[in-house]
Parts: C-alpha cells; sequence; structure tokens
C-alpha cells in the first residue's frame, strides 16, 4: 500500500484541474441516445429524438467532424446488460477551453451533445446505406411469414 500513496488517483476531481484535462470532459454513454432503451435503462434524451442502437464509434465520428476533441475509453455502461463489445465505449468530450469558454458555441452542455447526436448519427453514410441492403430481404421475410402461417 505504502507504494500507491506516493501517486494521486487517476480519476479523481481536483479544482486545481484545467477544461483540458481528460477529467473534467463531460461522459457520453452510447445507451444515453439510444432509442431501444427506457429512461431506467439509461436513456437520457426522448425518444422521437433518439437513434436505434448507436455505437461509440458514430459518436466519436460525429463530434469529430463537429471540431470538438473527443477521447474514446473502454469502459461499460453500469445499466447496460450486455456485456458484449458492441455496446462498450465511454466517449470523452471537451467542451470548454482552459479560459472557460466554449469549445464550439452549438454545444454549451452534455443535452445539446446529445440532441446533436440524434439528428447526426442518422446522416451518416454507414447508416444511409444499410436500410437499402435491408429493404428487400424484409419484404420477402413478410410474404414467406403470411404464407407458412396461414390464417386463423
Amino acid at each position: 500500500m505504502a507504494g500507491h500513496s506516493g501517486a494521486p488517483p487517476v480519476l479523481q476531481w481536483s479544482p486545481d484541474k484545467t477544461h483540458s484535462d481528460r477529467e473534467r470532459w463531460v461522459c457520453l454513454y452510447p445507451a444515453y441516445i439510444n432509442s431501444k432503451k427506457s429512461l431506467a435503462e439509461g436513456r437520457r434524451i426522448p425518444r422521437n429524438k433518439c437513434v436505434e442502437n448507436p455505437t461509440y464509434q458514430e459518436i466519436r465520428d460525429v463530434l469529430a467532424a463537429a471540431g470538438l476533441n473527443v477521447g474514446v475509453e473502454n469502459k461499460l455502461y453500469s445499466r447496460e446488460r450486455s456485456k458484449e463489445l458492441l455496446y462498450r465505449g465511454r466517449i470523452r468530450v471537451q467542451l470548454k477551453n482552459d479560459d472557460g469558454s466554449l469549445v464550439n458555441p452549438a454545444f454549451s452542455s452534455r443535452d445539446t451533445l446529445m440532441l446533436h447526436l440524434g439528428d447526426m448519427i442518422p446522416k451518416l453514410k454507414t447508416r444511409l446505406h444499410k436500410p437499402s441492403t435491408d429493404q428487400p430481404s424484409q419484404a420477402s421475410q413478410g410474404k414467406g411469414k403470411g404464407k407458412g402461417k396461414g390464417r386463423r
């Protein structure tokens, strides 16, 4: 134990930390903007403004494109039931400069970030291509289900 007492804990908040220190950046988990989650499961914004199963990569790409400093950590959200890699990832975002001014005036809080993510993730190229490939298979599945079960 004596060897650990000299080094300060890594993620302890301190008033000496500046806004550019990673510990002061806001944290976002994909569950915050997942339309498949309930409020009890960690969703933070209205469902109609959410995205279906967002990934940390999509969040990172959108925020980096908005000109924000973004960091990804290999963390799992505490309310997440699944331990799969798909649901891992905590995104840290720098909202303020060292002088206290906003890095991007469009994003004054975590809520504005989450609403922006809800708007932009569906517009990503990876999201736009998925529905077009899924539609033909869904149509054929729908026909198959009707014939197999029969009407009762």
